[in-house]
């Protein structure tokens, strides 16, 4: 079968364990620490204490018949000050994690940095220090050295708009800071500096025939209608980069997969651009054999007189999450599509759900028939898309387990698993067990 279906997790937000077992300090655990900058105080000290019940999780992984499971490794787990001594007991944890994920029949996906950026190199200037390109080069060979021989699959970063936008720009994530756009522009090219060194890393140390994947936001816009016109302006808009903001589809990737930033942005940008030495953009587009995208919504525009996307306003009481985010499936059909017309890769949803309030019912289980309306719903989309012959590889439901939200703690739910964060007690929810008989009879077919 070519298209997988998995579930998709991050360290930070399941793990726990913080301060165990020769862990350094990652952002997050010093930001989740400061008054204000987390919903209610919340913290991923313990999370969903994964570190110490990962077998019970693997465990419903397999119950719900899953090809593939995406987790990522925790950089300052393994080498504590972000470079320098590795600690061993990171290293043992993974080696643990990884055989009990393979003995169950389960195919991992190694995301080597899903935001927990160790605290000793952010005080070295973090991603707008050059060197952390060089840092995460050497943070990456360690790993890939130690898991290739059993590990195959894997992915650089998660989200760059995401840690440089939210975290350097709008100051909405660790190490939650509003610079100026020369920095942020600094920040960004550093990370695909990274990705790049990244990327060379993976196929030096790996063990066995590998592969590599950059998983971005889909940052998607779509067509209001399926006329020419609107579906050329919601092309043009996904790919526009002069914009302020770092949140857009075409300046991350085009730098990966055309090895250049977009004109428009180049001219935009100005002054505020960074150095580029000569060979970078040689460095950051490195082959890689998927594009990762995480899909969660779209906004939708038509063409206006002169083709220019217009936003469409959602009607008033349009179906959102939790998160506030407009439910809109079309977003795994659009999405898809435009990236794979764009760059011709294979193209793996790695994160696509919704967030919940979901609580345990008097029968003592958890009904979450919205989640379940909203995964059929993106999966038809999805499928729509591969039906229309563009190749994608694979789904991953975000996430296994309700978990440390980021900046909103434990106040969103996102998993298929229910956990009470006081007893640390899993319940699979409705969600869980219509995800299994769905992937079931897909493979049936």
């Amino acid at each position: 079968m070519d298209f997988k279906f998995g579930v998709a997790t991050a360290a930070y937000q399941i793990e726990g364990a913080a301060y165990e077992d020769g862990k350094g300090l990652s952002i997050w655990d010093t930001c989740s620490k400061h008054k204000g900058l987390v919903r209610d105080g919340h913290t991923g000290d313990v999370a969903c204490d994964h570190y110490h019940r990962y077998e019970e999780d693997i465990e419903l992984m397999k119950e719900l018949g899953i090809d593939a499971y995406r987790l990522s490794i925790s950089w300052p787990r393994i080498l504590p000050s972000g470079k320098g001594a590795i600690n061993q007991k990171g290293l043992d944890f993974y080696d643990s994690l990884i055989d009990s994920i393979l003995e169950k029949g389960i195919t991992p996906y190694i995301t080597l940095f899903h935001w927990d950026l160790p605290y000793d190199l952010y005080k070295e200037g973090g991603w707008l220090n050059r060197n952390i390109a060089d840092w995460f080069s050497d943070y990456t060979d360690i790993v890939v050295s130690k898991f290739s021989d059993r590990v195959k699959n894997w992915i650089t970063l998660n989200e760059p708009q995401c840690f440089i936008g939210h975290g350097l720009q709008i100051g909405a994530h660790a190490p939650f800071l509003k610079l100026p756009q020369r920095d942020v522009l600094n920040g960004a090219h550093n990370a695909l500096l990274a990705h790049g060194k990244s990327v060379q890393a993976i196929r030096a140390a790996s063990k066995q025939d590998c592969i590599i994947g950059f998983c971005p936001v889909g940052a998607v816009i779509s067509p209001e209608t399926n006329k020419k016109e609107d579906i050329e302006a919601a092309r043009r808009e996904m790919f526009r980069c002069d914009i302020d903001t770092v949140f857009n589809a075409a300046w991350w990737s085009d730098a990966v997969f055309f090895g250049k930033y977009p004109e428009d942005g180049i001219n935009y940008h100005g002054e505020n651009l960074p150095k580029i030495k000569q060979g970078d953009m040689e460095i950051i587009s490195q082959p890689v054999d998927f594009y990762g995208v995480n899909i969660y919504d779209c906004p939708r525009v038509y063409a206006g007189e002169n083709g220019e996307a217009i936003y469409a306003a959602f009607a008033q009481g349009f179906p959102r999450t939790n998160f506030d985010w407009a439910v809109t499936p079309e977003a795994l059909y659009w999405g898809p599509k435009f990236l794979y017309e764009r760059y011709k890769k294979p193209i793996i949803v790695t994160e696509n759900g919704l967030a919940g309030m979901d609580w345990v019912c008097e029968d003592e289980k958890v009904h979450d028939a919205m989640r379940i309306d909203y995964m059929s719903r993106y999966l038809k989309e999805l499928l729509k898309a591969k039906g229309e012959s563009i190749d994608i590889q694979g789904y991953f439901a975000w996430s296994l387990l309700d978990n440390f939200e980021w900046a909103e703690g434990y106040f969103r739910r996102f998993g298929i698993v229910y956990v009470d964060f006081e007893t640390q007690k899993r319940t699979p929810k409705d969600s869980y067990y219509w995800y299994r008989d769905y992937i079931k009879n897909f493979k049936n077919k």
